[in-house]
């Protein structure tokens, strides 16, 4: 069956004038429908980063994308999940490969629209709404290119609640979900549609066809109905987002430290404070792959945090700090602005917090998924707020 789902051409060529800066932000709420401006993407962008825990694609591309397609199209509508039309088809849409490779080799827009008219054209149905693959970087707001070409509302949700490297890591697997049908499409106007037998499949598979294609491709997945977006999906994402980033920014303008701001928003802890000793990351299977090694301001101990795209293990010594799918995440120790993985340097004077991930995620079915264990390490999962307060106890004994 095909289907004829019209022009989506998120090229951007001529443009309607630039409205320039503005005095205030757009915020306009009507029920648990809002709108998102090129004001906010800032602030989305600053927490997407902090909840892509290293991962998700460079941030600033992903702003730079949003931004033009507002100029072009106008606001973007965020809506509540719990009022989408349950039958309404929910595709999420977003980037896969390593985030590496996107520095230097940027999309163009034309992927994205691809990508989606694709799967479109597979179901035979347009979507009624998008959302974001995941909270990171990139990711979270590619989905708003195609919602405001489209004129469809962006949900207020995503499948992960951080950033995760691989495909079938995401809420709806934990309930059955389908990752397939799902579609990619790269640089070189190749798109393809993958059905696969299993969700680690689905990765698998399209982790070779991205490598082919140059180690990243925009993708769509998962679709899904409303009443799945409402019950599988982390909720309210976009709207973390944004907060997370007005609580920095809002703090540096009063002369407070965002990196507490940070945390009293997201409900994080903060590890460790240090400077970046070495890094060593090498992009291997389309994963950018490595660790880093912070030594301490004020001491002669080390912290090593162990990363797949996203920060995935903090220890130092044979003490383990914090471990996936608790978030641990880089900031910035003078300005709090969070750090990705390809972004970190030698010299970055850090603080490293780590922030508790969705209860989903925390349950076995989700450890199986996306514990220590699935990486590779011989660690067991136990959150954050428990090794915090262990760690006080022995610091006070």
């Amino acid at each position: 069956m095909t289907l004829d789902t019209g022009p989506l051409t998120l090229v951007f060529g001529p443009r309607t004038p630039d409205p320039g800066p503005r005095a205030q932000f757009v915020h306009e709420t009507t029920g648990n429908v809002r709108t998102i401006d090129i004001d906010e993407l800032n602030d989305l962008a600053v927490g997407a980063t902090v909840l892509g825990t290293g991962g998700g694609g460079d941030p600033y591309v992903g702003r730079l994308m949003a931004a033009e397609a507002i100029r072009r199209y106008g606001p973007v509508t965020l809506i509540d999940p719990q009022e989408l039309d349950p039958d309404a088809l929910v595709l999420p849409v977003g980037m896969m490969g390593a985030p590496t490779v996107m520095v230097e080799k940027l999309p163009g827009g034309f992927e994205l629209a691809a990508a989606t008219e694709a799967l479109e054209t597979f179901l035979g149905e347009r979507a009624g709404a998008v959302m974001a693959t995941e909270a990171g970087g990139i990711n979270s707001t590619l989905a708003i290119c195609v919602a405001v070409a489209r004129g469809i509302p962006l949900v207020d949700a995503d499948l992960v609640g951080r950033a995760f490297p691989e495909l079938q890591m995401c809420t709806p697997t934990l309930y059955g979900t389908r990752a397939c049908p799902m579609s990619l499409s790269d640089d070189k106007g190749n798109a393809s549609i993958l059905e696969a037998s299993s969700n680690r499949w689905a990765e698998r598979l399209a982790r070779a066809m991205t490598i082919e294609m140059g180690c990243w491709s925009l993708i769509a997945l998962y679709p899904l109905r409303g009443r799945q977006v409402a019950v599988e999906c982390v909720q309210n994402t976009p709207s973390t987002l944004i907060a997370i980033g007005a609580a920095s920014r809002i703090a540096r303008a009063e002369n407070r430290d965002p990196i507490d701001a940070i945390c009293d928003v997201t409900n994080g802890l903060r590890l460790w404070r240090g400077k970046v000793l070495d890094v060593a990351r090498k992009t291997v299977g389309g994963f950018a792959r490595g660790e880093v090694t912070i030594g301490e301001l004020d001491g002669e101990r080390t912290l090593t945090v162990g990363f797949q795209n996203e920060f995935l293990v903090a220890t130092t010594g044979e003490e383990v700090l914090a471990t996936t799918p608790d978030l641990i995440s880089m900031l910035d120790l003078e300005t709090g602005e969070p750090i990705t993985t390809e972004g970190l340097r030698y010299g970055h004077r850090v603080a490293v917090i780590g922030i508790p991930g969705d209860e989903r995620w925390r349950t076995p079915a989700g450890l199986e998924v996306v514990g220590p264990g699935y990486f590779g390490y011989d660690i067991p999962f136990v959150p954050l707020e428990e090794r915090q307060r262990t760690r006080q106890l022995m610091e006070v004994a």
